[in-house]
């Protein structure tokens, strides 16, 4: 069967899908609607089409290179017995190490003395330390406690001796070690919020003015969710007045983000390109696990992590009408 990359994945999963029997197609610029034509499956590291079922007739599968899945139009593959599948805690670690290194350079004031370094000399860039501090007895606060949100509690509670607060639906999931508190708590109190829930209806624009409003005048807030689970324009107001230490976001609610956009005129704000994910060893698990997930659907298996089981039967019946086997009982 055809299997349909949106962008490239590490050789690993390519040879994955290959040893399965299975071709293998990126799609070329401007030539996606051309391959999903012809897919069985498509393994999605950006955003699809809302109605992608009527663009990929043949299609079995849509699974993620990573994580999040707001970039599948769920409703429509589950309406149409197309099955959906992620990569959970595949990068967690590449996630919660980079939260890690932008408080160290925040707290550090590393790109402020680098720069200065460069255009200013060494005496300026050193007197930059008078502002720096430790992380140790500093308050973090995690807003989505999953796999990413466990592991940065893990580095950061052991290893730098932070204190923790964290926020999700389920309270008593928190893992040892992790205290929790209501949204308004952790935003009172935190001197870092880093933000590693997911995009749903429940959290878009869950960051608002009044959250933001109860920041520390020192806080900072990292971003390493979604864009939209922000209030944009809220943050860049209190950003330009000076009513919080400083963002760090790596995610946007448009993306790439444009040439003129406030925050890059902005100071106290380090800017990255959506790349908290995106280590070499992270790049290999996803492109593994989301290859096996499409050669599992593509066979007629149950993947690891199927998103929309309610689409289970429909799948089946789908199955039958594009002409491929009976699915493996799962």
């Amino acid at each position: 069967m055809l299997v349909a990359l949106t962008d490239p994945i590490d050789p690993v999963g390519e040879a994955v899908l290959r040893q399965a029997g299975h071709e293998v197609a990126l799609a070329p610029p401007g030539g996606l609607d051309a391959l999903l034509a012809r897919a069985e499956a498509v393994i999605v590291r950006r955003q699809l089409p809302a109605d992608l079922c009527a663009r990929a007739p043949r299609l079995l599968a849509a699974v993620r290179q990573g994580v999040g899945v707001d970039m599948i139009p769920i409703p429509d593959c589950t309406a149409h017995g197309v099955l959906v599948a992620n990569v959970p805690g595949a990068n967690a670690d590449s996630v919660a190490e980079f939260a890690i290194g932008q408080m160290l350079a925040i707290a550090r004031r590393i790109e402020t003395m680098h720069s200065a370094l460069l255009a200013e000399g060494w005496d300026i860039a050193r007197a930059h330390t008078a502002r720096a501090f430790e992380l140790r007895g500093r308050t973090l606060g995690i807003v989505g406690v999953g796999a990413v949100g466990q592991r940065l509690a893990e580095i950061a509670g052991t290893g730098f001796r932070m204190r923790v607060l964290g926020h999700r639906r389920d309270r008593d999931a928190l893992p040892q070690g992790v205290d929790y508190a209501s949204l308004e708590a952790l935003f009172s109190e935190s001197d870092f919020i880093v933000l590693a829930c997911p995009l749903t209806e429940a959290t878009r624009g869950l960051v608002s003015a009044d959250l933001l409003s109860r920041m520390k005048p020192q806080a900072w807030l990292l971003n390493l969710a979604r864009g939209a689970v922000v209030q944009e324009a809220a943050l860049i107001d209190a950003l330009r007045e000076g009513r919080i230490g400083g963002a760090a976001p790596d995610v946007y609610p448009v993306q790439p983000l444009a040439a003129d956009h406030p925050l890059r005129g902005l100071p106290h704000v380090l800017l990255t390109p959506h790349a908290a994910g995106l280590s070499q060893e992270a790049v290999q698990r996803m492109s593994r696990g989301a290859a096996e997930a499409v050669a599992d659907i593509l066979r007629g298996a149950r993947p690891r992590s199927l998103v929309n089981p309610e689409a289970w039967e429909a799948s089946r019946a789908r199955r039958r009408q594009l002409g491929h086997a009976e699915p493996v009982l799962s």
